[in-house]
């Protein structure tokens, strides 16, 4: 194992992207751009730079994670949810979520339309639209599944470039929607859901006691233990549904409502997820998928320009308040995680369980919506 593989050495690199993510928005360019903007953007320098692995070659510390610590994260940052605000945020999530799902069956068919990826791809080029369909309707399950069925799997080279894509064009979509709000309030003002008044937090320093850390880990931890048995009780089920489920009782309670620290453990973890997907943007691997990558890049990267598009231009005319369209973006292109990381970072904690909900009806959906649009093509 080389040093760059060592597993601590990985684990205090991206505890370092953060820190550093984190000063530098105390200068006002560097507040603009907004902490996990710089942390993606931090650890993708690191990997492309070779300094640390890409999260596609697989680490243990990757592996944690999106296994555990990701979970934990968001956890811990759902034991802040109140539940008026969520039913206020609720139904406007959901619309905006299902334009998104329409917005990217549009943007697939007219990129199929216009780069013809059948040329390179060949006879499995329906499904690889049908993958796309159904990962930027509810993320990466979908994809998978998708690709099982039709075997693309099996396609050494194919699977490799798609995947490839599929973190190249999901992260740099992932800093669009959480640098879009901020700019497109400024331009074209939009009334915020009544929901952010009640759920938008106070900005300002957390102390944590030993005694509080020690709660929200304990709380955190089990409650992943528990989601775990119950979903190997209830297997259709997904497992963040019950971990939704657990952390919005538990939140109602007085005793963890005065557990201080919430926001910044759980936010801290969802920092170091979004550190690991930064890894993610391998400049090096694209290159090795050859010409292949090159049109997968075009179609993909077009899908998701028009998914944008519409999406934002749609919820433009309606007047959408634009937090609400960027969440809603994410559940579709990257799913619970990063809906919930996107709700996190643009202060909203009003949408974290209805970002949790549409995320898990994507994850339903985009296999269905997936499978009709490789049938249709």
């Amino acid at each position: 194992m080389t040093f760059s593989q060592e597993p601590l050495f990985i684990a205090g690199t991206l505890c370092i992207a953060v820190f550093f993510a984190n000063w530098l928005t105390r200068f006002p360019w560097g507040k603009t751009v907004g902490t996990p903007i710089w942390v993606i953007a931090i650890c993708a320098l690191f990997s492309n730079l070779g300094l640390i692995p890409s999260a596609m070659d697989g680490n243990p510390v990757y592996d944690g994670i999106f296994l555990y610590l990701a979970p934990l994260g968001i956890f811990i940052a759902l034991l802040e949810v109140d539940l008026k605000s969520v039913r206020k945020a609720g139904l406007p999530l959901l619309g905006m979520f299902l334009l998104g799902s329409l917005a990217t069956v549009i943007g697939v068919v007219v990129s199929w339309w216009l780069v013809n990826p059948a040329v390179q791809i060949g006879d499995l080029a329906p499904a690889v639209a049908g993958m796309f369909t159904g990962t930027y309707i509810g993320g990466s399950i979908n994809f998978n599944a998708i690709a099982l069925h039709y075997e693309v799997n099996q396609s050494g080279n194919l699977y490799a470039a798609a995947t490839v894509i599929d973190n190249l064009i999901g992260t740099p979509w992932i800093i669009a929607t959480l640098i879009l709000p901020n700019y497109l309030q400024k331009l074209f003002p939009r009334k915020k859901l009544a929901s952010a008044l009640s759920g938008e937090r106070v900005q300002g320093m957390e102390y944590v006691s030993i005694s509080s850390l020690a709660s929200l880990l304990a709380l955190g931890l089990l409650g992943i233990t528990i989601s775990k048995v119950l979903v190997a009780w209830f297997p259709q089920v997904p497992e963040i549904i019950f971990l939704t489920t657990l952390a919005l009782i538990l939140a109602q309670f007085p005793s963890v409502q005065q557990l201080v620290g919430k926001h910044t453990i759980g936010f801290f973890m969802i920092l170091l997820f979004l550190a690991a997907v930064g890894t993610l943007c391998d400049f090096g691997a694209l290159a090795q998928t050859g010409e292949l990558a090159g049109t997968l890049l075009l179609f993909v990267g077009l899908l998701v320009l028009i998914h944008g598009l519409v999406l934002f231009g749609v919820g433009a005319l309606l007047k959408m308040d634009w937090d609400v369209i960027a969440v809603a973006s994410q559940a579709n292109v990257g799913g619970n995680t990063t809906a919930i990381a996107a709700a996190e970072s643009l202060n909203r904690p009003d949408l974290l369980i209805p970002g949790v909900l549409v995320g898990s009806l994507g994850n339903a959906l985009g296999t269905y919506v997936g499978f009709a649009v490789a049938g249709m093509l």
